[in-house]
């Protein structure tokens, strides 16, 4: 609980830090790889960190933990606390590090403001910082515990036993555990890290939703190759993962996590509606392979868009799943369609003449600009948003007061 005397501290210092939180962060992240290199080496992504998504992630997240204790000074705002939880054990994340992130983000915080930053302004602040902290300690702990593993030991090999290209920059590779023990739980639209060495020695990571059953040992994931825009550079993990890896070589995988995934049990009467763009398909194609391997009868509602036909990653996959379930249909939607497609849309998605059905939990994953539009669309047709889960590649810059 955020004390009486914190609140009025931060409640009336809050525009200021917020308005600074970009530069603070970024000089945060400067300081603490300038000492610490080597959190670096598979913790922290390059790609993000050149981009500035990883510093605007994290200056969205503490404005807005501390806009909740506002609100409610018992708060626990559970859905932003529980995506950046999954983040953090996603990547191995452990209690001793937030102790170094303390020490250089409030070293930040005292050279970006200044005077402005008084005993009693760091004391309020600092209160925020370690309720939200003890909270993802203890939330990540639990992560942990559930997926077996100790905290921060998280990695494992896999072998690549089929490597096969889904579209021109999409590639899909099937992993089985190398050391032959049983593959961890997982549930359908989760993700795993894949921790890769770089030229210069560095590990890299990114996320990848995984794109198959998840009750099985053999697990896979599709990986788009990212092509850097607005100056910033292409993806190393994707291009390392594209140019190099072949079937019979070894990656280095996390256990699985992710706040967003198909509630068991899944043959319940709750309809199931996908909601996907581009790569975004991909936990989309999770969810109904596990509930066409559970035989699910419940109502399912396909809806992606794409470039093309031929853009469209796992495309007859997705249709063949669809036909194997007596509940299912899909709709696409092409900006360049082709000939023959069925059901298909010319254009971007919009959900005119779609029936959505009553009472469905609706799954959404794609670019953020298609996510905020059809989250509204969806709100205005009245889904509630308690209904609407997302899922986010990369850090979370969804805004917080849309993440309800």
């Amino acid at each position: 609980m955020l004390s009486a005397e914190s609140a009025a501290v931060v409640r009336a210092t809050l525009p200021a830090v917020a308005g600074a939180l970009d530069e603070i962060t970024a000089r945060f992240y400067g300081a603490m790889f300038r000492d610490r290199p080597e959190l670096l080496d598979g913790k922290f992504n390059r790609g993000n960190q050149a981009s500035g998504a990883q510093r605007r992630a994290l200056a969205g997240s503490i404005a807005g933990f501390a806009t909740a204790l506002l609100a409610d000074p018992d708060a626990r705002p559970d859905a932003l606390l529980d995506r950046i939880a999954h983040k953090h054990a996603a990547v191995g994340v452990t209690e001793d590090q937030y102790t170094i992130v303390h020490k250089y983000l409030f070293g930040a915080i005292v050279e970006v403001l200044g005077d402005a930053v008084t005993p009693e302004v760091a004391a309020a602040w600092d209160e925020v910082y370690w309720l939200m902290a003890g909270a993802l300690i203890g939330r990540e702990a639990r992560l942990y515990q559930d997926a077996g593993v100790a905290p921060g030991r998280i990695w494992r090999q896999w072998t690549v036993v089929e490597r096969r290209r889904e579209t021109p920059d999409v590639v899909s590779f099937v992993v089985r555990p190398a050391d032959g023990r049983p593959a961890p739980k997982a549930r359908a639209g989760q993700y795993v890290s894949v921790r890769v060495p770089m030229a210069d020695g560095v590990h890299q990571l990114r996320q990848y939703s995984l794109s198959s059953d998840p009750g099985e040992d053999l697990r896979r994931i599709t990986v788009k190759r990212v092509a850097g825009t607005d100056g910033a550079p292409d993806g190393e993990v994707s291009g390392m993962l594209h140019e190099q890896i072949r079937e019979g070589d070894e990656l280095t995988l996390s256990a699985p996590f992710g706040d967003v995934f198909l509630d068991d049990p899944a043959d319940a009467a709750t309809p199931v509606v996908l909601v996907s763009a581009g790569i975004g398909g991909t936990p989309m194609t999770s969810i109904l392979a596990h509930l066409a391997a559970l035989g699910s009868t419940r109502p399912v509602l396909v809806l992606h868009a794409d470039r093309s036909p031929a853009d469209h990653a796992l495309r007859t996959e997705t249709e063949e799943l669809v036909d194997r379930l007596p509940g299912a249909r899909a709709v696409f939607w092409y900006e360049r369609p082709g000939q023959g497609q069925r059901d298909a849309r010319e254009g971007l998605m919009n959900l005119d003449g779609v029936e959505l059905p009553d009472g469905a939990t609706v799954f959404l994953c794609g670019p953020l600009p298609f996510m905020r539009d059809i989250r509204a669309r969806l709100l205005h047709l009245g889904v509630p948003s308690r209904r609407i889960r997302y899922e986010v590649f990369g850090p979370d810059l969804w805004l917080p007061d849309t993440a309800a």
